[in-house]
Order: C-alpha cells, then structure tokens, then sequence
C-alpha cells in the first residue's frame, strides 16, 4: 500500500467544500462583535487617506467595518 492510498483524504483540498469560501459580512457569526484592533486600525488609515474621517467610528462591528473598508478600498483603488 502506497502513502497515497493511506493518507486520509483533506478536506481543504475538496473542491466540493464551500465552508472556507469568503462569505458577506451581513452573514458572519462573530459579525456583531467589537472590530478587531487590526480592522480599527486600518479603517482609520484608509479614512484618512480617502479624505473621509467620518467613516471611522470606533464603536463598529466587525461586520460593519468590513464593509466600510471594502467601500474605501474600492473608491481608493486600493482593491486587491
């Protein structure tokens, strides 16, 4: 028997699996959480730089934030 046929199968490799998939914001189950340090840090970069200090608010879920963030990115052009 080769390793091959022994090795239990990856689930992170089965292209039928959807969980990792990137999901809206609007459906995370942490979404209502406080934003991460990270995701205040680098709403309040991009607010800067695109002149809208008012899209940061420090009191922001982490889904809400998201959002903000892919909105700045795109009127930016900073999307990846």
């Amino acid at each position: 028997m080769s390793k091959a046929q022994s090795a239990p199968t990856n689930p992170k490799t089965d292209p039928k699996d959807v969980s990792n998939q990137i999901k809206d914001p609007d459906q995370w189950t942490t979404g209502g959480e406080p934003m991460t340090g990270a995701q205040a840090s680098y709403l309040k970069t991009l607010s800067e730089e695109a002149k809208e200090p008012e899209a940061f608010d420090p009191d922001l879920d982490k889904a809400e934030a998201s959002k903000r963030i892919d909105a700045l990115r795109k009127e930016s052009g900073k999307e990846g």
